[in-house]
């Protein structure tokens, strides 16, 4: 508390000095602030989670008392064991097509991360063709990823502190864009990318991709992964398009292999 109480000080004297030059905007001047005391720290508004949005969406790891986080607290569990033990923090997430649970196994996954206090998790939405964490997450998004890497926005402005409980997670959304291919395949997505993983040594950073097969947008940005986990739903995946996704992602480390929609009367466990 007391370096934060310096810092502070120090910065209103900045600000008393810098107010003859021309005043700053508030974004800047908050980061400044924080930037005394601790740099991975940001002064950015923090937003509390609806429950019951939350349930509405069925994101339910956020409580470990709900027997329906079981399933995802395992798949964390086996998850960080792979990435701790080869050092990896990126984790993409995606589909072979659309309709398969991967926005909610991300989401998902990312609340039962953030409910370990000794974990920081970052959960960017990469699915410009059709994003929905903000809407699981019931937050608004004008810009975000989209903003940024057009050069709209900042990056720490676009940068949503989510709560909800006990857990706190940071969450960068984004608006669709027409041009979701050339966007993910820029050099301003690699700049972004860049600058989340730079930031704190104990985060997990979890990208919810676009599906695999309905464009080359995962394609382009798999080089600059550690791993994926790939989501796939009974009923709505086939072998074959299973078998069309391992053809991509040979050179790239598949984490785990999620199951999902499977009939609750075939296995108890929803993702196993």
């Amino acid at each position: 508390m007391e370096n934060i109480r310096q810092a502070v000080e120090r910065a209103k004297i900045r600000q008393t000095r810098e107010g003859q030059l021309g005043r700053e905007p508030t974004a800047q001047q908050a980061r400044r602030v924080y930037g005394d005391a601790d740099e991975s720290m940001r002064l950015t508004q923090e937003v509390e989670l609806d429950l019951a949005h939350l349930q509405s969406q069925r994101i339910v790891a956020f409580d470990g008392n709900d027997l329906r986080s079981r399933s995802f607290d395992m798949l964390r569990t086996e998850i960080q064991q792979s990435m701790d033990l080869k050092g990896w923090k990126t984790l993409a997430v995606t589909s072979p097509t659309p309709s398969c649970g991967k926005t909610l196994t991300a989401v998902n996954l990312a609340l039962s991360m953030a409910r370990q206090p000794e974990r920081q998790v970052f959960l960017a939405d990469l699915d410009l063709r059709k994003p929905h964490v903000a809407s699981s997450l019931g937050l608004k998004c004008r810009e975000g990823v989209v903003g940024v890497i057009e050069g709209r926005v900042e990056l720490d402005s676009a940068i949503v502190q989510a709560r909800v409980g006990s857990s706190r997670l940071q969450v960068l959304p984004t608006a669709p864009a027409s041009n979701s291919s050339d966007l993910v395949g820029s050099s301003a997505m690699r700049l972004l990318l860049q600058d989340i993983k730079r930031q704190g040594q104990s985060r997990v950073i979890i990208l919810d991709l676009p599906p695999l097969l309905t464009g080359h947008d995962v394609i382009s940005i798999l080089p600059q992964l550690d791993c994926v986990l790939l989501v796939a739903a009974v009923g709505t995946s086939k072998v074959s398009e299973i078998e069309e996704c391992n053809k991509y992602l040979q050179e790239t480390d598949v984490v785990r292999f999620v199951l999902n929609k499977v009939p609750e009367s075939t296995t108890r466990y929803v993702y196993y």
